[in-house]
């Protein structure tokens, strides 16, 4: 107890500046920043990346490289102790106008060099593996992915938020499952997991066999997206700010929460009890419970280490 006293002292006296007035400075990053051909990657806060679809004047839709940088973009965020949380958006017009099909039926084509069927279905599930990793990529990166809508949102950029942690859009987006007018069922993410971002399978069955247009007022009301934003800047904005504040907080409690999500979200209750009991049996060791704990005690700030 006299240990503890002592310590409270210390924080009280402290001359360090506060973790607030950072907030308000321009943050200059030194981070490692990867470099892609398809998407933008920038630090604007401290701890916080934005990745941005750039393939503007292609509407943002996906090619083969798209799908390839996802997956690299991602797992590269995952193990970049200075990222703590990303915030994804779409550069140009639209957030993403969806598949590239000039890309796709090059793809698919490919499969037209075999005659035999087994051979044939090998390239494509081969494709559609390739493309479903660089989906998945968003769930198995342990920072929280807050993804930013404007405009549209089609088809592959539907999986693409359903797989993010958190869904934000101006007034003027709009969402659709286009897959169905294409001549082809939904296959890197939507089908599996709109039902449980949504929770009603009845309106998720309409929006995928139908190929409607959902507008951002609908994808709010059934909590598709958490807030609606006027427009795309004062989205960004507000949406990092959000992002600052995740990012604040530890990180060995955000990533491990995000870990128990994502773990718990396909499987049995106990099953997601045991998940977190067998990470926290370690992580309750940290250093990061004993300042949180200090500085809810001293009602004062902190900072913890990068992870």
């Amino acid at each position: 107890m006299a240990l503890i006293k002592k310590s409270v002292a210390l924080v009280r006296s402290s001359k360090l500046t506060p973790v607030r007035s950072l907030l308000t400075r321009l943050y200059s990053s030194t981070a490692d920043v990867p470099k892609f051909e398809t998407l933008g990657v920038t630090v604007p806060i401290k701890n916080v990346f934005h990745v941005e679809l750039n393939r503007p004047k292609q509407l943002n839709t996906f090619n083969k490289a798209m799908w390839k940088e996802l997956g690299a973009c991602f797992s590269s965020l995952n193990d970049n102790p200075e990222c703590r949380v990303i915030v994804l958006s779409g550069q140009g017009k639209h957030f993403t106008a969806g598949i590239d099909f000039n890309s796709l039926l090059e793809e698919t084509s490919k499969a037209e060099d075999f005659d035999d069927i087994a051979r044939k279905a090998r390239i494509l599930n081969t494709l559609i593996g390739y493309c479903q990793d660089g989906i998945t990529s968003l769930e198995h990166c342990v920072k929280p992915v807050l993804a930013v809508v404007h405009n549209a949102c089609v088809g592959a950029g539907v999986d693409l938020i359903t797989a993010a942690d958190m869904r934000y859009c101006t007034e003027e987006a709009w969402f659709q499952v286009k897959e169905v007018d294409l001549g082809l069922a939904a296959d890197v993410g939507t089908l599996q997991r709109l039902p449980k971002v949504i929770g009603n399978s009845s309106t998720v069955r309409e929006w995928c066999y139908t190929g409607r247009k959902v507008l951002a007022k609908e994808a709010s009301e059934l909590g598709l997206v958490t807030k609606v934003f006027t427009d795309k800047d004062n989205a960004l904005k507000e949406v990092l700010a959000i992002a600052q504040s995740i990012a604040l907080k530890s990180p060995v409690a955000v990533q491990v929460t995000k870990q128990s999500l994502v773990y718990s979200q396909s499987r049995p209750t106990r099953d997601g009890l045991e998940h977190i009991k067998l990470i926290n049996q370690a992580m309750l060791q940290s250093e990061d419970l004993k300042k949180a704990a200090m500085a809810t005690a001293t009602k004062t700030e902190t900072q913890f280490d990068n992870l």
